[in-house]
């Protein structure tokens, strides 16, 4: 319980920690460097979801839970996409009132942090505790450019540093109580455990190829972005292996 409880806090947190450097910087951060942070995250991702989630999923419940898991959770991630609205916040031309439409990016942002929430449960929820420690890890390292980009979505909005970087922090919040949520479901019915992780690992490949990585090839930064992403990975698995 300890675990899992730590691991989504420090997970979470790290959304605050990225969307912090706001709070040092007086210029605008430029689209390469947006692209490149966005890549990196996918990379990270795409390792912790083929490295961690999968092969624990299919040790544990073999192809058929992986098959079924992932499934719903691509089919979870298209609803969610087809039903909540979504704006790029890295590749918008065009100024967004805050009052108008800004609440509504922040909602989406939030629900779409419920998933990474819930992979990090589930992960916890398993037998190999390295798993759950893994995932919080990798999670976290997506959080904090995500926490950075939201930050400066709200900043371009006029608001101010401060509550921005407040705001930014708090869509990080609900992995907490989404990562708790997922741990106790699965780890008081055992059999779903495999589901849990493949479900966690539809999810994230779903925001890797339909999120990140197009957004990262918005502006030109296709080669920049391939590289980041690559870097990522290798960085993933170098710490895995390190750790």
């Amino acid at each position: 319980m300890a675990g899992v409880l730590i691991g989504s806090i420090l997970s979470a947190l790290s959304t605050g920690a990225g969307a912090l450097i706001i709070l040092f910087i007086h210029h605008s951060v430029t689209h390469r460097f947006k692209d490149i942070l966005l890549a990196f995250s996918a990379g990270i991702m795409m390792t912790a979801s083929t490295i961690g989630l999968i092969p624990e999923a299919l040790k544990i419940g073999g192809f058929l839970s992986l098959f079924i898991g992932v499934l719903l959770g691509v089919f979870t991630l298209t609803i969610l996409e087809k039903k909540i609205p979504h704006i790029e916040l890295d590749h918008n031309q065009y100024g967004i009132q805050f009052d108008e439409k800004a609440f509504l990016i922040i909602s989406a942002i939030t629900l779409h942090n419920i998933p990474e929430g819930l992979s990090v449960g589930v992960s916890y929820a398993s037998n190999t505790g390295e798993t759950g420690n893994l995932i919080a890890l990798a999670i976290g390292f997506q959080n904090a450019p995500e926490g950075l980009l939201v930050a400066l979505f709200l900043i371009n909005q006029k608001m101010g540093k401060f509550k921005a970087f407040i705001l930014a922090t708090l869509t990080g919040a609900i992995e907490i109580v989404t990562s708790l949520m997922g741990f106790y479901l699965t780890a008081f019915v055992q059999g779903l455990v495999p589901y849990g992780l493949s479900f966690a690992a539809g999810a994230m490949l779903f925001i890797i190829y339909k999120e990140l990585i197009p957004e990262s090839h918005g502006d030109g930064n296709e080669r920049t972005s391939t590289y980041a992403f690559i870097t990522g990975l290798l960085a993933m698995v170098l710490i895995i292996e390190t750790f």
